[in-house]
């Protein structure tokens, strides 16, 4: 039974809301998360033939070289505003945060490289490792704050110190922020960031310098066009898992055991921001995925322009309202659009392409 319908008949005291938003017509797109500008929001009418080359220039580069400018602001910043609560520093940190998510379903290529995709984005972090390992950087003897400032002893570091979601935790967490000494959290600040510029930067070189054109030029990695668009079609499905699967299922929980706590990026109440950012950067490679079928683009485009509309419905940024049941059964509902997205993508997109969705991290062993 799909996940939002699995509680309904214990959801009496909301069922006149829940009868009310289901039928109720839903809101225009009032894109509350923007793409990167670089990024094209919708794909164009293309020929079969152009599927690849539209992905690559409006889509995987550009989005890739949004993260690492963003990125390289981020560490330039953190240089002269590494206090937490700058408001110079919490912009910059949310201004790469929304780049990273933007091509955060592209788990493949230069983000694999050396775990590049885990160094920035260490999540969900089911041990809770990360606020430990902060917690014993942030009270390390000068020695070990001495090695921050060289690359590649900081490389050497846990992974639950690197990345987007350990220094979340250092911005918003209010035991962490008040733990050290300011110029101990300002250095690790400055070390984190530096890590991040120089591992997108990394990213962004490899994709312009060879990747890219393997994705052209099918000839090794990748022997025909087929296997490319197996590659696409993977992140792509990849992608819905981890928005419906833990983005939303995993503060969702169940529902006499919901789970705030596993919202993603809560303390900086960003959960639902990654969620409608996801979608909007999903839908074109989708649209890009569909060209040549008319009805088929258009059935995509409706799926995700429904998801969409009902996560704009949405008011709480940090998922933190799950337990309460009219709003546990809005972000069910949610859950259910993009189970039906995947759905639609995997019996028609992928047959029609001649590619299934294929192994992926999340498979297990």
């Amino acid at each position: 039974m799909p996940r939002c319908r699995t509680h309904l008949h214990t959801l009496a005291g909301a069922l006149g809301i829940a009868l009310a938003l289901s039928s109720a017509p839903l809101p225009a797109q009032t894109s509350p998360a923007e793409l990167p500008e670089q990024m094209q929001t919708s794909a164009p009418d293309l020929h079969p033939d152009q599927q690849v080359e539209w992905i690559l220039s409006g889509h995987i580069l550009p989005g890739f070289d949004a993260l690492a400018g963003r990125s390289a602001d981020l560490a330039e910043v953190a240089q002269t505003h590494c206090a937490p609560t700058d408001a110079r520093l919490r912009s910059a940190f949310g201004s790469a945060f929304d780049a990273w998510v933007a091509v955060s379903h592209l788990r493949f290529g230069p983000s694999e490289t050396a775990n590049r995709a885990f160094a920035l984005a260490f999540w969900p972090d089911s041990r809770n490792k990360i606020p430990g390992t902060l917690r014993r950087a942030l009270l390390a003897d000068g020695n070990t704050t001495a090695n921050w400032a060289n690359a590649e002893e900081f490389a050497k570091q846990s992974i639950a110190l690197r990345g987007f979601y350990a220094l979340e935790q250092l911005l918003y967490d209010p035991e962490l922020m008040s733990l050290a000494t300011p110029p101990q959290t300002c250095a690790l600040v400055q070390a984190i960031t530096a890590d991040m510029a120089r591992t997108t930067a990394a990213i962004s070189t490899d994709w312009h310098a060879s990747y890219a054109d393997e994705l052209r030029t099918p000839s090794d990695r990748y022997r025909t066009t087929a296997e490319v668009r197996q590659e696409l079609f993977k992140s792509l499905t990849t992608g819905l898992q981890i928005l419906g699967d833990m983005r939303l299922g995993r503060p969702l929980g169940s529902f006499d055991a919901p789970r705030p706590e596993r919202a993603e990026a809560r303390r900086s109440a960003r959960s639902l921001r990654h969620i409608r950012l996801t979608l909007a950067a999903m839908e074109p490679l989708a649209q890009a995925l569909a060209a040549g079928d008319t009805d088929l683009a258009r059935a995509v485009t409706a799926a995700f322009d429904k998801a969409r509309s009902r996560a704009d419905q949405l008011d709480d940024p940090a998922l933190a309202g799950v337990g309460d049941p009219a709003r546990r059964f809005r972000l069910e509902t949610l859950q259910q659009d993009v189970t039906n997205i995947r759905d639609l993508v995997t019996s028609q997109l992928g047959p029609r392409l001649g590619v299934t969705a294929g192994f992926n991290s999340l498979d297990g062993d």
